[in-house]
């Protein structure tokens, strides 16, 4: 079941194309949350195939905290140390 702000239903159909491309109906991707760029992974199970959206991690996260150090410093101060 496909279950969302704007769908709420147990089957939605789209047509494969002669190249094997599918459109995923709009109110599908808008339940999914999926935007032009994402990516989904077919995944087997039941008999079947579902589809779910990829959750990448940020590439900034490693730089999560990296900051840290500088907490509480002035940074009109920062900014003047760095330009010398």
């Amino acid at each position: 079941m496909i279950a969302g702000p704007r769908l709420n239903c147990s089957i939605v159909a789209a047509r494969i194309t002669s190249k094997g491309q599918v459109t995923i109906p709009r109110a599908v991707r808008e339940a999914m949350g999926l935007r032009p760029g994402d990516e989904i992974e077919f995944v087997a199970g039941d008999g079947g195939y579902r589809i779910r959206k990829v959750l990448r991690a940020s590439p900034f996260a490693r730089y999560r905290g990296y900051l840290m150090g500088l907490a509480g410093h002035d940074p009109d101060r920062l900014i003047q140390d760095l330009r010398g």
